[in-house]
């Protein structure tokens, strides 16, 4: 089969999820396996393994993202796994009881496995900490998708799959912050841009022209409407002083 561009990104994604899962790692089989079918030399190999390094993710052991955390996060961190601690312990025998009950629909059962759950969130949370979201945020997300993930255990078909399907719910919901706050900034960034481009445009022409300039007057030049151009002027609170925005 040839290894295209499409199919590629699909199987990196694919492991990224992998890796998550599986504590921040993947082992050197699961990638050769991964990409068996395209008999890839050992140097093809080698950079797909630097790729996830670079990601930090680590090869056959785990990957340490901590020293790329903001110190707020790092701090804040700290001090939840230090509430953490303080839950009382539960052996695998507990927890494997607490999963067969949750699975049955008991609502105890379901709850103490959101608290059994809290240290994954944690975990899971550092891989998106640094991403322009807070981990107070990632870590708060994750609760709520954690508790969420408790009540629809009837998808699970065994109890060996309780973790694995909360701690993907807990990612889907951390990865959807992530790329929503990413697209907010996106739009600020684009929004400023175009202050930026209406408020030079209008200078430029102030100068030129010695008065005050219409918005009409912007948009021609600009190549952009004249709503475009007063909502520039909106969002940078009226300050673009060279646009008469009253003057049709």
């Amino acid at each position: 089969m040839e290894l295209n561009q499409t199919n590629f990104a699909q199987i990196l994604e694919e492991l990224r999820d992998t890796a998550r899962l599986q504590g921040n790692m993947l082992t050197s089989g699961q990638i050769s396996e991964a990409f068996d079918q395209w008999q890839l030399d050992d140097g093809k190999l080698a950079l797909i393994h630097g790729y996830f390094r670079n990601n930090h993710i680590g090869i056959d052991e785990p990957g340490d993202t901590q020293d790329d955390l903001p110190g707020d996060d790092v701090s804040f961190l700290e001090m939840y796994l230090g509430e953490l601690n303080g839950l009382p312990p539960v052996s695998d025998g507990e927890k494997r009881a607490v999963m067969m009950s949750a699975l049955a629909g008991d609502r105890d059962a379901q709850a103490k496995l959101v608290e059994i759950s809290l240290p994954q969130v944690v975990e899971i949370s550092r891989l998106y900490a640094g991403q322009g979201v807070f981990a107070e945020d990632l870590i708060g997300e994750g609760n709520v998708a954690a508790a969420t993930a408790v009540t629809m255990l009837e998808c699970v078909e065994d109890i060996s799959e309780v973790e694995s399907f909360i701690g993907k719910m807990i990612m889907d919901a951390m990865e959807e912050l992530v790329s929503e706050d990413s697209s907010s900034r996106q739009i600020d960034e684009n929004v400023l841009e175009r202050v930026n481009e209406v408020n030079d445009k209008a200078k430029e022409l102030y100068d030129s022209l010695l008065r005050k300039v219409t918005v009409k007057e912007v948009a021609d030049e600009l190549g952009i409407t004249e709503g475009e151009v007063r909502e520039a002027v909106k969002f940078s609170a009226d300050s673009i002083a060279y646009i008469n925005v009253l003057e049709d």
